[in-house]
């Protein structure tokens, strides 16, 4: 035993070992070893919170915004070329003019008659009722079967007083007996 605290005041004495951390004497066998424990300095820790470095990442890329320029390109031509084409596919329109110069036979608006089946005659006048239709067709019968009309396709208001024939989709309506959206108009 009195090796053994030889050798422990040794290990006391030398000034190495504080740096190194703690100690411990093992008795394996007769023979007495020294056994560390390596202890990191403060400095050497590894830190609670790790930082992702100073690389900001920016949103707009150099690809992104090539994609956004292309299709902004995309954008613009596609108008430009649709805008040259100059009316919208099935939809007539010549004939449109003064009143004075309309004739009979002339055919103004689509030619979808799948959209716009339904069908109404008399002579267009101006005005509808509580706010349902711009024009409403006159016909035989009285008040009560007035066709009240509306049109997104067809300018009516250059066929007043005329006698026509149209073409249109029936909608539902709170005061109009018939309220018809006109997609096609003939003069008579």
């Amino acid at each position: 035993m009195k090796f053994g605290c030889c050798l422990l005041n040794k290990i006391k004495n030398r000034q190495d070992l504080p740096n190194r951390g703690k100690c411990a004497l093992l008795w394996i066998g007769g023979e007495v070893s020294l056994v560390e424990e390596e202890q990191k300095s403060e400095s050497e820790k590894q830190p609670l919170m790790n930082t992702f470095g100073d690389k900001e990442g920016s949103f707009l890329t150099p690809k992104l915004l090539v994609a956004l320029l292309l299709i902004a390109i995309l954008g613009v031509g596609s108008g430009y070329l649709f805008s040259k084409k100059g009316s919208v596919s099935g939809i007539n329109l010549k004939g449109t003019g003064t009143s004075s110069s309309i004739s009979k036979g002339t055919i103004v608006g689509s030619d979808d008659t799948k959209t716009f089946r339904d069908i109404a005659e008399g002579v267009l006048k101006t005005g509808g009722i509580d706010g349902e239709g711009q024009f409403h067709l006159q016909r035989p019968g009285g008040e009560s079967q007035n066709v009240y009309l509306t049109s997104s396709i067809v300018d009516l208001s250059q066929y007043i007083d005329k006698k026509v024939k149209v073409w249109g989709e029936t909608q539902k309506a709170k005061r109009a007996g018939w309220l018809m959206d006109v997609g096609r108009l003939e003069v008579l």
